[in-house]
């Protein structure tokens, strides 16, 4: 498929870039009567007149939350750095936010973009989180995420979902753009936010070029597409805490309330290092999601897996023709490539067994140095995996890099119906080698 379409295994029409109206505002015009919300009125005032650029000088900028309009674009230029404030009182009053799959009312993400129609974030400038004051909450979080994910199993409405309170300490996302249409974010780097850092939720056509995420906190994900329809992410670098990359759709009950997927997502020309995952699906995929393809990344040094896609009983949700395309791996800690519905980690136990559905997965020209295990394909009894291709696909283990008695297996299937490998090898080179 060519011309209009992308050149990908499955139909999804090329996404064109935003365009805003010609003014240009500079935000500094701002600083004097606003301070650390010079930003934020620099964007209301320009909203106010129809739309255009914020530009942010170079230097250093204290900022309270910044929430974007339609038609307007965030430039930052080089050398300018935006630090975020600390203080969480500044994060209020709560808004309409989705919290590791459930809808909510909760702080302002650092960043937010409300049912608009093109926004943009661009430039070269740094975004800087300030993620140390509220990475604490981690330790704190337990009793409030237990309320907030069986919130809908009990009939609690979203309207009564309010969680924007220290003793609640749930994070907000670090740039979240919801129910929106036409989003671009380009060039800028990201750094230490509160959880996780990128994170487009109910939007459409949505394009990430040449953004930078760099961060070392809990649950710091990279980028997590939740509930999207027509996403583009294409030389990104990630440095994360947790998944660099993750796909998502919405959380058990809440998700199939909802009942949105992720859908029509291309990740191509990426770089993924550090943190717990790199190619992510899951496990957050009640909703479902269908037509994902990751071509020509690189992943390197993650703990758990290269390529991975995760649920657990309880999740429900179909995940289909998914494509991994020309990936090299190095330096995987645990499986190269892990298909489990075994994940051991979850915020809340799921109330219900309900499984989810994989099939239609599809792994070509992957390659792989120096990791723990090669594969692992974990369907369960009552829903195996299904329809599952491996072709031109070689993994090199390393003894030296085993964190644990269970990886001494090279590769686990257990469960899988479909299972076609062509021209695949799986090798673990003793150490010294």
């Amino acid at each position: 498929m060519t011309g209009e379409f992308y050149d990908i295994p499955f139909e999804m029409k090329r996404i064109e870039k935003p365009t805003f109206p010609v003014r240009r505002i500079r935000a500094e015009y701002f600083t004097e009567k606003y301070g650390k919300n010079a930003i934020s009125m620099a964007v209301e005032s320009l909203a106010q007149e129809g739309g255009g650029t914020v530009d942010i000088g170079p230097g250093e900028w204290m900022s309270g939350p910044i929430h974007l309009k339609s038609n307007i674009c965030l430039n930052l230029e080089k050398d300018a750095r935006v630090v975020f404030s600390p203080r969480f009182e500044d994060y209020l009053p709560m808004v309409f936010t989705r919290w590791e799959g459930v809808e909510c009312l909760n702080y302002s993400p650092l960043i937010y973009a409300a049912n608009c129609e093109n926004v943009g974030i661009t430039g070269e400038g740094i975004l800087y989180g300030n993620g140390k004051a509220w990475w604490p909450w981690k330790r704190l979080q337990q009793a409030a995420a237990d309320e907030l994910c069986y919130a809908q199993s009990k009939g609690i409405s979203v309207a009564k979902r309010k969680f924007g309170t220290r003793e609640a300490a749930l994070r907000p996302s670090f740039v979240q753009f919801i129910n929106c249409k036409n989003v671009v974010m380009e060039g800028v780097r990201i750094e230490e936010g509160p959880q996780w850092t990128l994170h487009p939720v109910y939007c459409e056509n949505v394009i990430f070029s040449g953004v930078k995420v760099k961060t070392s906190g809990p649950n710091t994900d990279g980028l997590n597409p939740d509930s999207c329809f027509n996403v583009l992410i294409e030389n990104c670098e990630f440095h994360t805490g947790d998944d660099c990359i993750a796909i998502n759709s919405g959380l058990n009950e809440d998700g199939w309330r909802v009942n949105r997927p992720c859908k029509n997502i291309l990740i191509r020309g990426c770089e993924m290092k550090g943190g717990h995952g790199g190619l992510v699906i899951g496990s957050a995929v009640s909703g479902g999601a269908e037509n994902v393809c990751a071509q020509d990344c690189r992943v390197q040094g993650v703990e758990l897996g290269g390529i991975r896609l995760k649920s657990m009983r309880g999740r429900g949700g179909t995940v289909k023709n998914i494509w991994f395309q020309n990936i090299e791996m190095c330096d995987i800690m645990d499986a190269a490539i892990s298909m489990s519905m075994y994940y051991p980690y979850s915020t809340v136990t799921p109330l219900s067994q309900e499984p989810s559905e994989f099939c239609g997965i599809y792994l070509e020209n992957i390659r792989g140095q120096s990791c723990g295990r090669a594969l692992e394909i974990l369907g369960l009894s009552e829903k195996p995996l299904k329809d599952i291709r491996l072709k031109n696909v070689q993994i090199r283990c390393d003894d030296s890099v085993n964190i644990g008695e269970e990886q001494k297996t090279l590769v686990r299937i257990e469960n899988v119906t479909g299972l076609g490998m062509e021209n695949v090898s799986f090798e673990r080179i003793p150490v010294g080698l």
